[in-house]
């Protein structure tokens, strides 16, 4: 598996694009602006993305769907939860003095549990609320792509319409469970890992002690 990612747009989001190397699948994850720079991304990987994965819906993360639709017609996969924030992202960005093509409507459901295949690779969804109530992470090998749930050294706002403190330190509670060699791939900043975090991050280990 080869991860790649893109920083754009004004809130500096990471657009993942995930490649089974072994069969040449790819989906991207999070396209959240700049959607030349996200085609390019794809284009010079060599790559077709086959679906677009939201880890949530917040405008930073789905600004680019509409043009990349017109380029790559595939389906668009969300929590459920998060449909409502989802179909009002461009009513969210012109409260920022932001113009963005609201993107047309998901086109699948992901639900906890949930497994997606990606050639010879399978993610688990797991559904991890707090920051947005669908909001949700793509697990798969050493490998976290964690949206805005865990920073390096922080975590996602919790003081955001429809945010949930107490549902976020369940969330981040579930993730320090796992394996501590776990790469993150988060929506904002550097990538880092479970180990480092519990080590450094002061929510994760909150979270943790209770």
């Amino acid at each position: 598996m080869k991860i790649e990612w893109v920083t754009v747009g004004p809130f500096q989001e990471n657009t993942y694009l995930v490649t089974d190397t072994s069969t040449r699948r790819a989906v991207l994850v999070d396209p959240g602006d700049d959607a030349d720079r996200i085609i390019a991304m794809a284009r010079t990987a060599g790559v077709t993305p086959e679906a677009v994965w939201l880890t949530h819906a917040h405008l930073d993360h789905v600004g680019a769907i509409a043009a990349i639709n017109r380029i790559w017609n595939v389906p668009v996969l969300l929590h459920p939860a998060d449909l409502g924030i989802y179909r009002r992202a461009s009513q969210s960005a012109a409260r920022y003095g932001l113009e963005m093509e609201q993107p047309p409507d998901p086109d699948g459901e992901l639900v906890d549990g949930q497994e997606l295949q990606l050639g010879s690779v399978r993610f688990t969804v797991r559904h991890t609320p707090g920051h947005s109530p669908g909001h949700v992470v793509f697990l798969a090998e050493d490998v976290m792509i964690g949206g805005d749930l865990l920073f390096a050294g922080s975590i996602g706002r919790t003081d955001l319409p429809l945010s949930d403190p107490e549902q976020m330190e369940q969330s981040l509670a579930m993730v320090a469970t796992l394996d501590p060699d776990t790469a993150v791939y988060p929506g904002h900043g550097p990538a880092t890992s479970i180990a480092v975090e519990l080590a450094t991050n002061p929510f994760l280990a909150s979270a943790v002690r209770t």
